[in-house]
C-alpha cells in the first residue's frame, strides 16, 4: 500500500508538471500574437517566424547543452557549471520524472527569448536574431539559471526568485536592452529635435488575444513552480499562487487604465495590456507569500510603473515596439525588490546582489554577442528593406496580402 501511494504521488506530480509546462508552452502563442498585433502589418509574418523559430531553437539548445549546464552534476554554491551529457539521470528520491522536469524548464528558456523578439522587432535581421537565440538559450540563460535554480552561489546566498521575475523575465529584458542599444531606433520613430512619433500596431484584437493567452499561461508559469501538488499543503499553496497571480494581473490592468486616464484623458489599450503583464511579472518573484490584498497592491504598483517606464524609455530614445523592456525588465526588478515585504526569508541586500549579478551578466554577455554579430553578419536591415517591411525582406510573404495594395511607412 505504501509503495502504491508513493507511485500515485509520483504520477500526480509528474502529470502536474507536464500540464503546467503545456500552459507555459502556450505562452509562446501569446507572445507571438501580442507581438504580431503591436508591429506594423508589413512586419507581421517575420515576427511570427521569429517566434516559431526561437521556440524550436530554445527546445533544441536546452536539450543539447542548456539543461546540463544549469542542473546536471554542478557544485552546490558554485559559480562555474560543469559539463556532462544531456539531461543526466533520474534521482532515486525524485518526486516527479526527470523528463517532465526538463519539459517544464525548457519552456521557461523559450519565454526568456520571446521577450527579446518584440523589443528588437521591425529592424533586426532574422538570421542574426536566430544566431543570438542559439547563444542565449544554450549558454547565457543556463549559466545564470545554475547560479539560482541550479543550486549555485545565489541560491546558497539566499536570493529569492520563486518563478523567475529576474531569472527569466529580467534575463530576457537585459538581453533585449543590449540588442536595442546596438540596433538603434526604427526609422521615423524620433525626430531630430527630440520629437517622438508613435508607430501604432496593426492589429489590436490580436494583441489583446495574445495578452489573455499569456495571462492564462502564467498560471502554469507560477503554479507549476511550486513543483508539487500531491499533498494538502502543496495543493493549498498552488491555489494561493494562482489566486495571487490572477489578482496582480487584474489590478495591474486597472492601474494602467487609470494612469492613462489621468495622464492623457483616454484609455490606451496597449498600456492596459502591458499593465496586466506588468502585474504578472511583479508577482512572479514570489506569488505564494503575499496575502491577496498585498498581491493586488503589487499589481497596482506594476501596472502604474510600466506606463511611466514606457514613456521614459521613449524619451531617452530606446525604441521598444512592444514595451518588453519595461514590462519584463523594470517590473521584474520591482518584483524582486519587493519580495522581502512578505517573505521573511529574503533580504533586500541579497535581492539587490542577485539582481546585479543576473542582469549585469546577461546584459554584458549579450552585448558581446550582439557586437560580434554586428561586426560579422550584421544585425540591422538596410533602410530600404526596413521601409518595404521585414516580411518581404526575410520571408517573401505578406501576412495580410488581400489588404496590401500600397506599401507605406
Amino acid at each position: 500500500m505504501e509503495n502504491t501511494i508513493v507511485e500515485l504521488k509520483f504520477s500526480l506530480d509528474t502529470f502536474y508538471f507536464l500540464m503546467s509546462g503545456i500552459l507555459v508552452m502556450w505562452m509562446a502563442a501569446g507572445f507571438a500574437m501580442l507581438e504580431a498585433g503591436l508591429v506594423r502589418s508589413k512586419n507581421t509574418t517575420e515576427i511570427l517566424t521569429k517566434n516559431v523559430a526561437l521556440y524550436a531553437i530554445a527546445c533544441t539548445m536546452f536539450l543539447l547543452v542548456g539543461y546540463n549546464i544549469m542542473y546536471v552534476d554542478n557544485a552546490e554554491g558554485g559559480l562555474i557549471p560543469s559539463l556532462g551529457g544531456l539531461i543526466g539521470t533520474q534521482a532515486a528520491d525524485a518526486n516527479h520524472s526527470l523528463e517532465s522536469d526538463f519539459f517544464f524548464q525548457v519552456v521557461f528558456v523559450a519565454t526568456a527569448m520571446s521577450i527579446v523578439s518584440g523589443a528588437v522587432a521591425e529592424r533586426m535581421k532574422l538570421w542574426a536574431f536566430l544566431a543570438f537565440a542559439v547563444i542565449l538559450t544554450g549558454f547565457i540563460y543556463p549559466v545564470e539559471g545554475y547560479w539560482t535554480w541550479g543550486g549555485g552561489f545565489l541560491s546558497e546566498m539566499g536570493f529569492v526568485d520563486f518563478a523567475g521575475s529576474a531569472i527569466v523575465h529580467g534575463t530576457g529584458a537585459a538581453a533585449a536592452l543590449a540588442g536595442v542599444l546596438m540596433l538603434g531606433a526604427r526609422k521615423g520613430k524620433y525626430g531630430k529635435n527630440g520629437e517622438i512619433y508613435p508607430i501604432p500596431g496593426s492589429n489590436l484584437p490580436l494583441a489583446t488575444l495574445g495578452t489573455f493567452i499569456l495571462w492564462m499561461g502564467w498560471f502554469g508559469f507560477n503554479g507549476g513552480s511550486q513543483l508539487l501538488i500531491s499533498d494538502a499543503e502543496n495543493a493549498t499553496a498552488v491555489g494561493q499562487i494562482l489566486l495571487n497571480t490572477n489578482a496582480a494581473a487584474a489590478t495591474g490592468a486597472i492601474a494602467a487604465l487609470f494612469v492613462c486616464k489621468v495622464l492623457w484623458g483616454k484609455a490606451d489599450l496597449t498600456m492596459v495590456l502591458n499593465g496586466a503583464l506588468a502585474g504578472l511579472v511583479v508577482i512572479t518573484a514570489d506569488p505564494l507569500s503575499p496575502s491577496p490584498l498585498l498581491a493586488c497592491l503589487l499589481g497596482i504598483l506594476g501596472g502604474s510603473l510600466v506606463v511611466f517606464s514606457i514613456v521614459v524609455l521613449d524619451k531617452v530614445k530606446i525604441d521598444d515596439p512592444v514595451g518588453a523592456i519595461s514590462v519584463h525588465g523594470v517590473c521584474g526588478i520591482l518584483g524582486i525588490i519587493l519580495v522581502p515585504v512578505s517573505n521573511a526569508e529574503a533580504t533586500l541586500v541579497n535581492q539587490l546582489i542577485g539582481l546585479v549579478c543576473i542582469l549585469g551578466f546577461v546584459f554584458f554577455a549579450s552585448l558581446i554577442v550582439w557586437s560580434i554579430l554586428k561586426k560579422t553578419m550584421g544585425i540591422r536591415v538596410t533602410e530600404e528593406e526596413e521601409l518595404n517591411g521585414m516580411d518581404q525582406h526575410d520571408c517573401g510573404i505578406d501576412a495580410y496580402p488581400e489588404f496590401v495594395s500600397v506599401r507605406s511607412n
